[in-house]
């Protein structure tokens, strides 16, 4: 993954456990999205799940709530986990590139990601799934590479130097907005779950 260096003053290695990173999230405010949002947006699921579904950042429904993927496009996101025989608090751990919801939903900017991405990469770390779904064109060029395009990626396992394996695919909202996205990300899902079992069975 294209990892973004920690400076100086972010090195999160020595944190080594989600409930200690949640709560240094919350008291971040090294961008200007905390001031303008009602809460951090963590991320949820179990810590020791082997798939990790990370999108872009928090929506409305999300930022009142405190917790990930909780409006339309999650719960579309919950349908698809279920008919691919997955459960989103059992199998899945969920993150976003950023913790604080943008104005308006608008695309986070290259500097609010940046600031933002250690917390995601240690929540990698202290999770260690055996496979990353990146949801959407923000995830995959944050931690992919920023000339990518979703169009072009999805449906392609990519390998992390640590050796997980990455599927890039439709973001939810995606769908909502084009149905007919809708079987690309079923067919993306049908390689994850097959991935899954591998790795469960191994």
């Amino acid at each position: 993954m294209n990892r973004v260096p920690y400076s100086p003053d972010h090195d999160l290695s020595g944190v080594n456990s989600l409930e200690e990173l949640k709560a240094m999230a919350v008291a971040c405010t090294r961008c200007g999205l905390r001031s303008g949002c009602s809460g951090v947006v963590f991320g949820e699921g179990n810590p020791e799940a082997r798939l990790m579904l990370i999108g872009e950042g928090p929506g409305a429904d999300e930022d009142r709530m405190g917790r990930p993927f909780v409006g339309k496009a999650g719960q579309l996101l919950d349908k698809i986990l279920e008919a691919a025989g997955l459960e989103r608090f059992t199998h899945t751990y969920i993150a976003n590139v950023v913790k604080c919801r943008p104005p308006g939903n608008r695309v986070p900017r290259p500097d609010e990601a940046a600031r933002c991405l250690p917390w995601l990469y240690r929540q990698i770390e202290l999770v260690s799934p055996g496979i990353i779904v990146l949801l959407g064109s923000t995830a995959l060029q944050n931690l992919i590479d920023p000339a990518a395009r979703i169009t072009e990626m999805r449906g392609r396992w990519l390998v992390s130097k640590s050796g997980i394996k990455i599927m890039p695919t439709y973001h939810p909202a995606a769908l909502l907005r084009d149905v007919s996205k809708k079987r690309p990300v079923w067919e993306d899902f049908q390689k994850v779950r097959d991935e899954y079992r591998k790795i469960m069975n191994s």
